[in-house]
C-alpha cells in the first residue's frame, strides 16, 4: 500500500527504531527494495533525488513505485530526496509522491526558512508531510557540489527556531554523516544529535548513512533518528553483481541476467539495514 511518510516517522518515534529510506534509480531497484522490505515484514521509503527525475521522469517513477506498492504486503511511500526548489516539489506533489523534501541547506539560514516555509505552507493544505535540512551534510548529494570548509553540525538553537518557524514535519541533520563514498571511517557525533533532540520535537532524519557502521546508525536511533538513507550502498551492490555477471558471461545479451545478481545484492543490502534499524517486523 501506498502511504505518507507521517505515521510510518511517528511509529518510529515512538517506537525508537527508524524507517529506511532508499534512493531507487530504476524497476530493479524498486523490485529489490520491495522483495526485501515484505520478506522483514517492514515499512519502506523509496526515494528519488532530482539526479533520478531528470533521467526517468517523476510521472514515470511515482508510477512505477505507485504500481509496485499497490501490490504490496507492507506500507511503501513515495519520497521526493533533495528536492531541489519549490517547483520540483510542487511537481512531485502532482506526480502522486507521498513526501517531499525541500533542501534549502545551500542557502543562508533566513532564505532557507522561506523557502521551506513556502513548501510547507502548500503541503499542509493536503496533509503531506515535508523534510527539510538545516546544516551542512558532507561530500556530494547526485551531481550537486560537494560541501567543503563549513560548519559541518546542525547548531541546535537554530534547529529549534527552523522547526517553530517553517512547520516542517521531519529534519534532516548535520552530524558528521557525508554523501557518496567515505575516504576514511565516518563518525556520528551523537553528543550534537541530542542535543538538537532536546530542542526539537518532530523526526530527525540521517544522510549520507551509506557506510556508517551499523552501531554508530543504532545509536543514532536511540538519540533521535526516525529515518535513515541509503543511496551509494545500493548503487554499489547493484553495480558489483551486474558486473560480476557480465565478466563471467561477457558475451550475455539480455539485459535481465546480469540485472538479476544486482537485485539480489540489493536485497540483502536493504534486509541487513532494516533489522539493524529495528524496522523488521514493524510492518
Amino acid at each position: 500500500m501506498l502511504v505518507t511518510t507521517r505515521e510510518m516517522l511517528e511509529r518510529a518515534r515512538e517506537g525508537r527504531y527508524a524507517v529506511g529510506a532508499f534512493n531507487v534509480e530504476s524497476l530493479e531497484f524498486v523490485m529489490a527494495v520491495v522483495r526485501a522490505a515484505e520478506a522483514k515484514s517492514s515499512p519502506v521509503i523509496m526515494q528519488t533525488t532530482p539526479g533520478t527525475v531528470r533521467y526517468a521522469g517523476l510521472a514515470n517513477l511515482a508510477a512505477m513505485v505507485r504500481t509496485v506498492a499497490e501490490n504490496a504486503s507492507v506500507p511503501v511511500a513515495l519520497h521526493l530526496d533533495h528536492g531541489d526548489g519549490f517547483d520540483r516539489c510542487m511537481q512531485a506533489i502532482r506526480a502522486g509522491y507521498t513526501s517531499v523534501m525541500i533542501d534549502g541547506s545551500h542557502v543562508p539560514f533566513e532564505d532557507n526558512m522561506a523557502l521551506t516555509a513556502s513548501v510547507t505552507k502548500v503541503a499542509r493544505a493536503i496533509d503531506l508531510p515535508v523534510e527539510a535540512e538545516l546544516g551542512k551534510v558532507g561530500g556530494k548529494e547526485d551531481d550537486g557540489p560537494a560541501v567543503e570548509g563549513e560548519n559541518p553540525y546542525t547548531d541546535p538553537d537554530q534547529a529549534e527556531e527552523f522547526v517553530r518557524r517553517t512547520q516542517c514535519s521531519s529534519l534532516a541533520v548535520a552530524v558528521g554523516t557525508a554523501h557518496g563514498v567515505y575516504s576514511g571511517t565516518p563518525h556520528v557525533e551523537q553528543g550534537v544529535l541530542k542535543a538538537i533532540r532536546s530542542r526539537v520535537d518532530i523526526p530527525l532524519v540521517l544522510h549520507g548513512t551509506s557506510g556508517v557502521p551499523d552501531e554508530q546508525v543504532a545509536e543514532a536511533i536511540k538519540n533521535g533518528i526516525c529515518k535513515v538513507n541509503y543511496a551509494t550502498e545500493l548503487r554499489q551492490a547493484f553495480m558489483g553483481g551486474f558486473m560480476a555477471y557480465m565478466t563471467a558471461n561477457p558475451n550475455a545479451i539480455d539485459p535481465k541476467k546480469p540485472a538479476a545478481p544486482g537485485m539480489e545484492r540489493i536485497q540483502a543490502v536493504v534486509e541487513s539495514h532494516m533489522d539493524n534499524l529495528g524496522s523488521t517486523g514493524k510492518a
